[in-house]
Parts: structure tokens; C-alpha cells; sequence
């Protein structure tokens, strides 16, 4: 994150360099859905791994220059995706840059985000993340990898990765959809030892993203 950090205080925009946003993209996909989850994560992690991330969570588009301004970027959806030329070459910088784009599947959105990604790197592979990877243990200890959040396909969840220099840059769990778990208890009527997983799981990711 020092590159991106470096870019935040050249900015003349500069917001508090652990502010997040939710990508807002094109395509047809509810960029929108599960409304309460990513306000619902930044109160947890102010509360338990003391961040101080702005709960009021801005929107972000994949080719505005303001990505910049966020060391995390959140995407949901479940539905088509389609990145322009210019939102897959910010997308890139960005990335590269050392921001973070965590990608959760709200169901359906595989194999439109893979073709998407494999365009912003069409150089590399995404490829799981091991279990031993340090986003699985700390702050909270996930020895078995990503958590089951809802069951849809009745497959196991996972989490795969595009890796820069040894850097996770870019998160996309799958089969597991974690940002339900954040949301409101009365959305989906999750049970608390749940949504405490889900919510967990999100800070060990927001940590990372802010500490790499």
C-alpha cells in the first residue's frame, strides 16, 4: 500500500488514507446489492481491530481517478460485469499502484468477473489462496480457509487471488458470500456465531489490505 499511500499525498483530494469504497461498474449487475454489509463491516473493524473507517461508504467508479483515494475497494454483485478499456487500465494502475479490490460473488456473477479479470491481467493467473496465506490468520484464525457463509451450489467456498511480487492485490471469494453475512440479521436472518464469522473474515481482509 506504500505506492498508493505516496499518490494519496500528492492528491489535492486526499481523504483519510483507511476510508473504503463500493465499486460501482457497468454491465447490468446489481453493483448495489447488500446495502447495510460493507457499513456494517467498517463499524466492525472500528470496533475490534481499531481502524477508522468512515461508515458513511462512498461509491466508486472502476475508471474514475478517485479509485486512488481508497486503500480498499469493495465489489459485489450477481449479475454481468463489463469493464471499458479506460476502467481496466485505472483498474491495473490501481492494482499495481498498491490498492486492493476484494471481489465477493453475491451468486452468479463467476464467469462474467473471470473474463473481466483476465483482462486486467492477462499475463497471470488467478489461483487460490493457500490457507497458510497470512489473510487467513490474523487478526481472527481461519485454519480451514474461507468460511461458509450461504449455500447455493452446495460447493465449497474459496478464495482466489491475483498475487503482484508476492502481494494479494486482488481477493475474489467464491461460494461463500460473505457480504450477506455482513449485512443487517434481519436480511437474511443469518444466526449471530454466522454473521460473526462473515464479519471476522472481512476485518482479517480489510487488515491485510491496509497493512501490504
Amino acid at each position: 500500500m506504500k505506492k498508493l499511500l505516496t499518490l494519496l499525498l500528492l492528491s489535492p483530494a486526499l481523504l483519510l488514507a483507511q476510508d473504503i469504497a463500493v465499486l460501482k461498474y457497468s454491465g447490468g449487475g446489481d453493483w448495489y446489492g447488500n446495502p447495510t454489509s460493507v457499513p456494517n463491516l467498517a463499524k466492525f473493524c472500528n470496533q475490534n481491530i481499531n481502524t477508522k473507517i468512515n461508515t458513511k461508504i462512498a461509491t466508486v467508479e472502476p475508471g474514475s481517478p478517485d479509485l486512488f483515494s481508497y486503500p480498499f475497494i469493495h465489489m459485489t454483485g450477481h449479475g454481468n460485469v463489463v469493464f471499458s478499456d479506460n476502467d481496466i487500465t485505472n483498474l491495473r494502475n490501481y492494482l499495481t499502484s498498491g490498492g486492493f479490490l476484494h471481489i465477493d460473488d453475491n451468486y452468479g456473477m463467476d464467469q462474467y468477473i473471470r473474463r473481466e479479470i483476465k483482462r486486467i491481467f492477462p499475463d497471470k493467473e488467478l489461483i487460490a489462496v493457500p490457507i497458510t496465506h497470512e489473510i487467513f490468520k490474523g487478526p481472527f484464525n481461519f485454519p480451514n480457509g474461507m468460511p461458509k457463509i450461504h449455500e447455493h451450489d452446495n460447493k465449497q467456498p474459496d478464495a482466489f487471488g491475483i498475487f503482484i511480487e508476492g502481494r494479494l492485490v486482488l481477493l475474489y471469494t467464491h461460494e461463500t458470500d460473505l457480504g450477506d453475512g455482513w449485512e443487517d440479521p434481519e436480511v437474511h436472518n443469518d444466526p449471530k456465531e454466522v454473521r460473526e464469522k462473515a464479519l471476522k473474515m472481512g476485518a482479517n481482509i480489510v487488515n491485510y489490505a491496509f497493512n501490504n
